[in-house]
């Protein structure tokens, strides 16, 4: 990179919450017109330290100097003020308001007697021109596609005088198009001089946007490396500690239907993956809460091995219905409760664990203990609080509960973003364990936003567009561009609503 100073430079961060170091002594630069990526497992401490740069944690050691002057700890205003713009992974946007409101929204004092709407309105135009961002100033938020709204959140770090721009998972709601477009834009800002730290666990997308790769393992800062000559192999290796590999696929027949949803495409068979593509929010929750009892669906009653079920979950649960949902802090589990009344959580009533409504400790414990060590769930004992777990082990939790809470192989996994925001590690993990309920027989349904997992896991597609179920085909018969297209709602043969 260029021999200029730094445009970002951290000496020594540390970062302790209680007796967890989050952040060990991490030193790092950031070049202008540089693009460094952030890589880490769930919880080795990116969060953490781009919460820090933000303004929103404050170090316990060390600093933090923009442009050669130190930034002020714990000053969201302060690091805006010194050109830090950040987009987050889940956006931030006021549905009911237009564009430009939300690209105005909290620049403005209350008793300022007269607005300067119309010079928003030129610098957020003029923006959108120099980086080919374009959008409509007076459109409302709600009524724009995921890849507009990450425009508008781009929009609005530009134009408040972002220079150094913090990218959380930017491509994680994206269609391939989408992807495409943002990679077009982000080298269009770099030749313009801005520099970028980009968040995600795709290294395929790391290895061609980043010029410098930042590894975190366990809070401290393990290697920074150039991207040209890494490998994907090279980089999961740094960031969990050892080699990974990736899940075994075997090859076998499926077998008869096991689960089918009356006016949709959807009919699922003993040992088949069937993926369900498509960008969030266009029915895929929905789909998921019917297929686990939560609510009935609009075209009649799930069918379970030609078998009509009520909208129960405790009949689902009964019947062999495995349920990996998507929230697994919100939905998975309780946070408060120890791990082991969390892995008999769905079950805590069946005789196997309850008698006369008294919970079995003796059996619910060796239940969960059972599923900790065949699941490698790691991060305490089984009276530990669930919500002190990380992620992917949270996730492990889940799958074991699900995978082994029935006795049997489940008849039907119904997997939702089963891997959402876990490193490269556990997403092998979780895979190779849904391919082995796959092989063992089971019908896995996999609802995912990742391409790449989906293309990884299943035996047929669909995508589902505005509600919408599309004929699946086989998983060979597509490509990036044609599910791009279906998941954006064109080129696509449009079946019954889901």
């Amino acid at each position: 990179m260029s021999a200029s100073p730094p445009v970002l430079r951290l000496k020594g961060v540390t970062k302790r919450f209680g007796p967890l170091v989050a952040n060990d002594g991490i030193s790092l630069d950031l070049d202008r017109g540089e693009v460094l990526a952030l890589l880490g497992e769930n919880g080795a401490g990116k969060s953490t330290l781009v919460s820090i740069l933000f303004g929103h944690y404050v170090a316990d050691e060390g600093s933090i100097e923009v442009d050669g002057r130190t930034l002020p700890p714990g000053q969201p205003k302060a690091a805006l003020a010194a050109g830090i713009g950040m987009v987050h992974q889940h956006f931030t946007l006021a549905d009911n308001l237009s564009v430009l409101d939300n690209v105005m929204l909290g620049t403005e004092p209350l008793w300022q007697p007269f607005t300067r709407r119309g010079d928003w309105r030129r610098r957020l135009l003029d923006a959108a021109q120099r980086f080919g961002l374009q959008v409509d100033p007076d459109a409302r938020i709600a009524d724009l596609s995921v890849g507009e709204r990450q425009r508008v959140e781009i929009l609005k770090a530009l134009v408040r005088g972002a220079r150094i721009l913090i990218l959380d998972e930017p491509t994680a709601v994206l269609t391939p198009q989408e992807s495409e477009s943002l990679f077009a834009t982000l080298a269009q800002m770099v030749a313009d001089g801005l520099s970028i730290i980009f968040i995600s666990h795709k290294l395929d997308e790391v290895l061609r946007v980043s010029d410098r790769i930042a590894v975190l393992r366990g809070g401290k800062l393990i290697a920074v490396l150039p991207a040209e000559g890494a490998s994907k192999s090279d980089l999961a290796e740094a960031m969990v500690g050892r080699s990974v590999a990736p899940a075994v696929k075997t090859r076998h027949e499926p077998g008869p239907v096991v689960c089918e949803l009356p006016g949709t495409t959807l009919s699922i068979r003993a040992g088949e993956v069937f993926a369900v593509a498509g960008v969030a929010g266009n029915g895929q929750q929905a789909l998921a809460e019917a297929l686990c009892g939560e609510h009935a669906p609009p075209g009649g009653a799930v069918r379970l091995d030609g078998r009509e079920l009520p909208a129960a979950p405790r009949r689902f649960v009964e019947a062999g219905v495995a349920r990996i949902p998507e929230d697994r802090h919100a939905v998975g589990v309780v946070g408060d409760l120890p791990i082991w009344e969390n892995a008999v959580l769905e079950r805590h009533a069946s005789p196997a664990f309850a008698r006369w409504g008294v919970v079995r400790r003796g059996a619910a414990r060796a239940f969960a203990r059972q599923v900790v060590e065949r699941f490698d769930v790691r991060g305490g004992g089984l009276d530990t609080t669930t919500r002190s777990l990380s992620g992917g082990n949270m996730q492990k939790l889940i799958l074991g509960r699900a995978l082994l809470g029935s006795g049997t192989t489940p008849r039907l996994v119904v997997a939702n973003q089963p891997t959402w925001g876990l490193d490269v590690g556990a997403v092998a993990y979780v895979h190779q364990q849904l391919l082995d309920a796959c092989a063992a027989g089971a019908a896995v349904l996999l609802i995912s936003e990742d391409l790449d997992e989906i293309f990884a896991l299943a035996d047929r597609v669909a995508v589902i567009c505005h509600g919408v179920l599309g004929a699946p085909r086989a998983a060979a018969d597509w490509t990036l561009a044609d599910i791009g297209l279906a998941m954006a709602g064109a080129g696509r043969e449009v079946a019954h609503a889901a």
